[in-house]
């Protein structure tokens, strides 16, 4: 009986150790888009040639930040 109390409790605690490990990686993968590769996306779209698309999508995210932005 024990056992299978120890094996229940074994696999409820990796299932919550595996969805906070998808939730930290959702979160991580957010942060690294948001401050890292969307800025270096616009200014490689600049370095190329191709400011009539950077600027569009440039008024686009800051119109997206500015409506769905969070307030401490």
């Amino acid at each position: 009986m024990l056992t299978i109390i120890f094996f229940v409790a074994l696999i409820w605690v990796t299932w919550k150790l595996f969805v906070l490990g998808i939730k930290a990686a959702w979160g991580i993968a957010k942060i690294l888009c948001t401050v890292i590769l969307l800025p270096a996306f616009i200014v490689g779209l600049f370095m190329v040639g191709m400011v009539y698309v950077a600027i569009p999508v440039l008024v686009l995210v800051g119109i997206g930040a500015l409506i769905g932005g969070t307030s401490a």
